[in-house]
């Protein structure tokens, strides 16, 4: 039994599992017919044509909650950074940056579009068709930790250094602040606490 089909013959049953050909009772009926595979070697057996991905069925509730609440933050953070983060008012108006003003914010993007992109692979598949080189939960508190600091990091340091005054936040600088924090919490949190037992 295998979750992706292991060659000719294997076949599919009702539960979603693959099964060997020697598992097929005489009453079932046999799988869809496969393609004609390359030829079979002069020992007889037929070169692997490489690995096969598991079927993508995207499941909510494959995520913890702990990554809803990450996933949540983090694409409230990818949206932040198209907000307006810093303004300038003078006499005739004011002007604008949004987010990406620091060059390193860039970098917090392209973490966002990862934490999404490996979310929803965690979502879509039952076992994912790649190996990590880490737990799930520690690559995920990498990321939305380094996140979380870029993004205090760009908060504090407006246009201008610290002390210069005329620029102010704009909305999407707290909206930015409380998702980056929010992503990291739920990760972060049990981690602390599992450092202090």
């Amino acid at each position: 039994m295998s979750d992706v089909s292991q060659g000719p013959g294997w076949w599919q049953a009702s539960d979603g599992k693959w099964y060997a050909p020697e598992q097929q009772s005489s009453d079932q009926p046999p799988g869809p017919p496969t393609a004609a595979g390359p030829p079979a070697g002069p020992s007889g057996a037929v070169p692997s044509s490489g690995v096969s991905l598991p079927p993508f069925s995207f499941d909510f509730k494959r995520l913890s909650q702990a990554e809803r609440i990450t996933g949540a933050g983090t694409l409230l953070l990818f949206i932040s950074l198209f907000l307006p983060w810093f303004t300038y008012s003078f006499g005739f108006g004011s002007v604008s940056v949004d987010g990406r003003y620091h060059a390193w914010m860039w970098l917090v993007l392209l973490l966002c579009l990862a934490i999404l992109a490996f979310l929803v692979a965690r979502a879509g598949f039952s076992k994912m068709p790649f190996k990590l080189p880490m737990a799930d939960e520690q690559l995920l508190l990498i990321a939305t930790g380094v996140n979380a600091v870029l993004t205090i990091l760009a908060f504090l340091f407006k246009p201008g250094g610290i002390g210069f005054s005329g620029i102010g936040w704009g909305f999407g600088a707290f909206v930015g602040l409380a998702a980056a924090i929010v992503a990291a919490a739920p990760l972060a949190v049990p981690a602390i606490k599992a450092r202090r037992h």
